[in-house]
């Protein structure tokens, strides 16, 4: 199986090898790493004895943000061990090297063998944590043939991918039973763990760890912009804004801007390939238009009604503090929709649109009402995003007990990272207890 699941993937590494190189020759983000994902084990990772040590892989961003608790504590509990994390975007990259150090953070390598097997051989884990759903059936394959414990942590099976997984059971039942353990964010995902090949007795409900994610304190640029918005003028912070988006947000906001002249905009793309597109989008609207990448902090005060775009990484969680009021992109277009969490932590009221399938129980736990309570997010169309954004800076009392319910539902759902680290506790003293 695993010899014609390798051709397969080679036949389609080739036959998509001009989109990819294209892909490098306009974007240059493919490029990052590519030694690394083709099976080079940078130097920096060969120092000291990793014997023993846990592999975790975070895909992105919002994964990467997701461990950075789960990484804390284990090195806390198992300080002998070496933890080393991988990535598959430029972006995640980033953001795992600023929060870890570089020396324990690489780029995933290809699910080919000849890839993966030289980090294996460096690396010599004994425990592999996958970040929610990545099953690829060369590296667990390989992991399980080293003898390498296998947990997937925040797991969950999306409403899109739930019946692909479904309709391929009799192959992925195959690939999923080399995990040892899964720990479901919810009773649902759990449920669709098991239908889709996952033995029950592996399967468990630890919470989702994106709820445990904390600042390390207030991020420089939150102080700066702080200082250079005028006092008391309204922030909008848009964030995480995908292709087809910014087309919407920026009439909103020039509705807004009739009752509310002095409001400031934070935009913020979720991709760094497109802020050259969204500045072009701002400028060709007519509205003002500062960029993070050329601001000068000197003199550099923010126009009343106009659009500072947060054209960098790593620091929108931190910006969403500014906000008076937050809408969360890639949900007004079909694409699943951003972490909610990130300005909810904030106590900031939170907008975002219908399209929220990877993250519908999230969503779902902000919807509920609890008595008189209500509700902790709204939830808009492009047709009323305006006419919302304008209503809730008109009132500023229920803009106040939209930020702090969703404030409230964000405290009262922590607790995965110590409910994951215990569940992994078997895992590792087993490890250990073989080596001994």
């Amino acid at each position: 199986m695993y010899i014609v699941y390798s051709l397969l993937l080679g036949f389609a590494a080739l036959i998509s090898l001009p989109w990819w190189l294209l892909q490098m020759a306009r974007l240059g983000k493919y490029r990052a790493g590519f030694s690394e994902r083709m099976g080079r084990v940078p130097p920096r990772l060969r120092q000291g004895n990793a014997s023993g040590s846990i592999w975790i892989h975070a895909v992105s961003v919002g994964e990467v943000l997701a461990i950075s608790q789960l990484v804390g504590e284990l090195t806390r509990r198992e300080p002998q061990r070496q933890i080393f994390v991988s990535t598959t975007t430029a972006t995640g990259q980033a953001l795992a090297r600023q929060r870890f150090g570089e020396k324990r953070v690489f780029y995933m390598p290809l699910d080919f063998g000849f890839c993966l097997r030289p980090y294996f051989e460096s690396l010599r884990p004994e425990l592999l944590i996958l970040a929610e759903t990545e099953f690829w059936p060369n590296l667990l394959h390989l992991a399980k043939k080293n003898g390498v414990r296998i947990a997937v942590a925040n797991a969950r099976i999306s409403d899109r991918s739930f019946p692909r997984y479904r309709r391929f059971r009799w192959f992925f039942s195959r690939v999923l039973s080399d995990i040892d353990l899964f720990l479901a964010q919810t009773e649902e995902d759990a449920g669709r763990l098991k239908q889709v090949g996952a033995r029950a007795e592996r399967v468990a409900v630890s919470g989702n760890l994106k709820f445990d994610i904390r600042l390390s304190g207030e991020s420089p640029i939150v102080s700066q912009l702080r200082n250079a918005i005028t006092a008391n003028a309204p922030v909008l912070v848009c964030g995480s804004t995908t292709e087809g988006e910014e087309e919407l947000v920026l009439p909103a906001f020039r509705q807004l801007l009739q009752q509310f002249p002095e409001t400031v905009m934070i935009l913020a793309p979720r991709h760094p390939e497109r802020f050259e597109k969204v500045a072009g989008l701002v400028v060709s609207s007519g509205l003002t238009l500062t960029r993070r990448s050329t601001w000068v902090l000197e003199s550099g005060s923010i126009p009343p009604g106009s659009i500072f775009l947060l054209d960098s990484v790593g620091e929108l969680a931190a910006v969403y503090a500014l906000a008076d009021v937050a809408f969360v992109g890639g949900s007004l277009v079909p694409l699943g929709g951003h972490n909610i969490l990130e300005p909810a932590q904030h106590g900031v009221a939170v907008l975002t649109g219908s399209h929220t399938f990877n993250f519908r129980e999230i969503v779902r736990i902000f919807q509920q009402s609890r008595g008189q309570q209500g509700a902790g997010l709204r939830i808009v169309t492009a047709e009323n995003l305006g006419a919302t954004f304008s209503e809730l800076f008109r009132n500023p009392e229920e803009r106040k007990k939209l930020g702090q319910r969703a404030r409230e539902l964000f405290i009262a759902n922590t607790g995965a990272t110590s409910r994951t680290v215990a569940a992994l506790q078997p895992l590792l003293n087993r490890t250990t207890a073989t080596h001994q």
